[in-house]
C-alpha cells in the first residue's frame, strides 16, 4: 500500500526536500505551503498522514492540528518544529499529533518516523476478524474501531495503538520504553515523554475521571498498566 503523504511547510527549499525523500521511500507526496491552503486540500482529499510544520503564515500549525484532529481522527500527523524547548513539543502533542521533530533534522529519520507511523495504521495479516474486549470496552482490530459501552470513540493511530497493546495484555506492567519500542519503533529516536502524553490523552477519552485512572493505571518507577 502506498500510503499518501500531505506536507505543510511554508519554505520551499525544506519542503521539496522533505517531498524529495518520501517519494524516493514510496510515499505518494502533495504539498502545502500556509496552513488554510492544508486545510482546504485535506478537505477534498484523502490523506494518511500530515507531516506539518508549527511556524506557519496565517494560522499556525498548532490551529492547523487541532483542526486536522477534529475533522479526521484517524490522520497520522507528525509536527515540525525549529523550538527545541519542551514546551513546545508537548504542546504539539496535546493539540493531537502522533510524532514531533526539531528542526534541524536529518531526512533519513523523518523518513523511518513516517514509516514507524505507517505501520501503527496497518491492519496485520491474520488480525483481519480480530476483537479484543475488555468491558466496558472493545476493539476491532480489522476496521481500527475502538468502542466504550457499544459507543465508537474516536482515537488517533498512536492512541489506538497504545489501547490495542494494553487489552491484548491485561494486567501487564510496561516500561515506557517498552511502549515506545512497541509502538512507535525500535529506530524510534525521540524523548519518552511522548509515552506520557499520550497516554494522558486517552485517559481524557476512555476514563470517567482522567485524574483518578481507573483503567489505565500508572505503575510508580516503572511505567503503565491496564488493571486485570
Amino acid at each position: 500500500m502506498a500510503y499518501s503523504i500531505l506536507v505543510v511547510e511554508d519554505e520551499d527549499s525544506i519542503r521539496k526536500f522533505v517531498k524529495i525523500n518520501l517519494e524516493r521511500a514510496g510515499f505518494i507526496v502533495q504539498e502545502a505551503a500556509t496552513g488554510e491552503e492544508a486545510i482546504e486540500i485535506a478537505r477534498k482529499e484523502k490523506f494518511d498522514i500530515v507531516v506539518l510544520d508549527i511556524m506557519l503564515p496565517g494560522i499556525d500549525g498548532y490551529q492547523v492540528c487541532k483542526t486536522l484532529r477534529s475533522e479526521f481522527p484517524q490522520l497520522g500527523i507528525i509536527m515540525l518544529t525549529a523550538k527545541s524547548q519542551d514546551i513546545d513539543k508537548i504542546m504539539g502533542l496535546e493539540f493531537g499529533t502522533d510524532d514531533y521533530m526539531t528542526k534541524p533534522f536529518n531526512p533519513m529519520e523523518l523518513v523511518l518516523r513516517v514509516k514507524s507511523l505507517a505501520r501503527r495504521m496497518e491492519t496485520v495479516e491474520g488480525e483481519n476478524q480480530q476483537i479484543l474486549i475488555y468491558h466496558p470496552f472493545k476493539i476491532d482490530v480489522y476496521s481500527r474501531k475502538f468502542y466504550k459501552d457499544e459507543e465508537e470513540m474516536e482515537l488517533t493511530p498512536t492512541e489506538f495503538a497504545i489501547a490495542k497493546l494494553f487489552l491484548e495484555n491485561p494486567g501487564k506492567a510496561f516500561k515506557r520504553d517498552e511502549i515506545l519500542n512497541i509502538v512507535w519503533g525500535y529506530d524510534f529516536i525521540g524523548d519518552s515523554k511522548i509515552v506520557d502524553v499520550n497516554i494522558r490523552r486517552l485517559r481524557s477519552k476512555i476514563e470517567e475521571d482522567p485524574s483518578k485512572p481507573y483503567y489505565l493505571e500508572t505503575v510508580w518507577g516503572i511505567g503503565y498498566r491496564w488493571r486485570d
